[in-house]
């Protein structure tokens, strides 16, 4: 592990990758003198992951969108860590800066994406940015996330093919505090619930809606109570 000036963290990090030798290779590049990075766990599946981060709780996870037997996992797997900690912060790394994966992984909850084809220097700086709050992607992909967010996108229903309502009571009376900008500790005191479970309540959701994150499930609430007036649901 490198050395850090006195009274200076390090910025921990959690690595992700597709096999155990890509993420020793990746924590020793990333642990040179004078970077101020420290990896504390790494992982090669989404199960690893979850557990890590749990266990680790590190300011910045490294998660290769290919996982180890899972092709694309990477990006579920963000969508699992942003339902279930609300301030994780995200790095993915795509094999290339193609236009659907890029946006994916934005979709997915990442703060930062970095391409195999850039230089690794920029990782570094990645990390040091999206550990401080902020976004970090190029001008292109960039471009990318906004020619998305204009492009129009019709709303899942909230009923299925057979007209039953995909929410319940309970969901829907979630989903309205998300719209509130309230945190998952708030939401369980709201509710009477435990935060894990507000957290399995927000993937179930996310996957009956084909939302990926907070932000989205909150603009579906607020299209359909424009659209609609009102929120049909079934009970629990």
């Amino acid at each position: 592990m490198q050395t850090v000036r006195e009274n200076e963290s390090p910025i921990t990090l959690l690595v992700a990758e597709s096999c155990a030798i890509n993420c020793e290779l990746m924590a020793t590049a990333l642990e040179r003198p004078r970077q101020r990075l420290s990896v504390v766990a790494s992982a090669v599946d989404s199960a690893e992951i979850l557990a890590a981060y749990t266990g680790k709780n590190p300011d910045v996870c490294i998660i290769s969108s290919n996982l180890k037997s899972e092709p694309s996992a990477g990006f579920m797997v963000t969508r699992k860590l942003r339902a279930a900690h609300d301030h994780v912060r995200v790095i993915m790394l795509l094999d290339s800066s193609e236009r659907n994966t890029v946006v994916e992984a934005f979709r997915s909850g990442a703060l930062g994406i970095f391409s195999r084809e850039e230089p690794f220097e920029t990782l570094c700086k990645s990390i040091q940015k999206v550990h401080q709050g902020q976004i970090w992607a190029s001008n292109l992909q960039l471009r990318y996330l906004v020619e998305s967010l204009t492009t129009p996108r019709s709303p899942r229903p909230i009923t299925d093919a057979q007209g039953a309502n995909l929410l319940t009571k309970r969901e829907q009376g979630l989903v309205q505090l998300v719209a509130e900008g309230r945190t998952n500790r708030e939401i369980s005191r709201e509710l009477g619930l435990s935060e894990h479970t507000v957290r399995n309540y927000l993937f179930r959701i996310f996957n009956k809606l084909g939302t990926s994150n907070r932000l989205e499930l909150a603009l579906y609430a607020i299209h359909q109570k424009e659209t609609t007036g009102e929120h049909p649901v079934n009970q629990d």
